[in-house]
């Protein structure tokens, strides 16, 4: 089937994500459902057209999808034809003449720099296994502006504290390296005394040895930072967001952020430019004396 040949095309040649391939999967076996039900089991792919498409888009914005979800499943669906067309002979890409609402631009969250400071200068049992291991991922998160999927993956051996920098496989299997200060090498060290003997390459481990999981770093941030932050949604992302916008904020370039988040666009990073300016007016309302409302 010319899905499952595009499934493994995006697997193997592209070397996208594990959780993008799990994405793209499940949008396209979302469509199948549905043209299976609407239109019959025999619709092949080169007699799709945009009117099919467009049902699609209907019936799922009456089931009360998100815009959000709605406008990833037909990104999915024009990757899915440029493909067709690139390996496969078609000449049109129906799903390119589809129009979705657009999304509400939300600027993404951000955790103050006063904030992040008080969890991570707070007294740490240093004897604690978790309780440093918790306290490293925030750090890491924080002072590298990593990916949690990237933190996970971060092998031991990649992580050098004597020279502060590490090595990162960020998307599409592209290797990065990142610079650290003194404080993070500290952390990172005093992680490593307690790290249990193991012969799981990665750094971050369980305390039986077994390598630490996606779902336990979001656990651990939501525990670490819930309640004791302003942000609506302190996840990881959120971290990193913070860490691009103090960079900014500090005097960092645009392209310095670019190359250190892993952005294949500069266009990505450039959302960080809105709050780093929201943060200078916040900043210049509460401080310059023209700013001030009288009274």
């Amino acid at each position: 089937m010319l899905y499952d040949s595009f499934l493994k095309y995006i697997q193997c040649e592209l070397m996208l994500s594990a959780r993008t391939v799990v994405s793209y999967t499940s949008d396209i076996n979302l469509w199948r459902r549905f043209a299976a039900d609407r239109f019959g089991p025999d619709l092949k792919e080169a007699d799709i057209d945009v009117n099919h498409l467009r049902l699609w888009v209907a019936a799922m914005a009456a089931d009360g999808i998100s815009v959000r979800s709605i406008r990833r499943r037909v990104q999915t669906m024009r990757a899915l034809f440029r493909y067709l067309m690139q390996r496969h002979g078609f000449t049109a890409n129906p799903a390119a003449e589809l129009t979705t609402a657009r999304m509400p631009r939300r600027l993404p969250d951000v955790i103050r720099p006063e904030e992040t400071k008080k969890i991570l200068d707070e007294p740490l049992q240093q004897d604690d296994f978790t309780d440093v291991q918790n306290r490293l991922i925030i750090d890491m998160l924080y002072s590298t502006g990593m990916r949690a999927s990237e933190l996970v993956g971060l092998l031991d051996a990649n992580v050098d504290c004597r020279r502060g920098e590490l090595k990162v496989l960020g998307k599409r299997n592209k290797e990065r390296l990142i610079p650290f200060g003194p404080e993070l090498s500290q952390m990172i060290t005093l992680y490593r005394s307690l790290r249990p003997a193991t012969d799981t390459p990665q750094l971050l481990v369980l305390p039986d040895g077994r390598a630490l999981r996606y779902r336990h770093i979001l656990a651990t941030v939501k525990g670490q930072m819930a309640g004791r932050v302003r942000a609506a949604h302190p996840t990881p992302h959120a971290l990193r967001h913070s860490f691009a916008t103090d960079m900014l904020n500090g005097g960092a370039s645009l392209p310095a952020v670019q190359a250190l988040l892993g952005h294949a666009s500069l266009a990505t990073t450039q959302i960080y430019t809105h709050l780093s300016y929201t943060e200078l007016q916040h900043n210049y309302q509460l401080a310059h004396p023209r700013a001030k409302k009288k009274g």
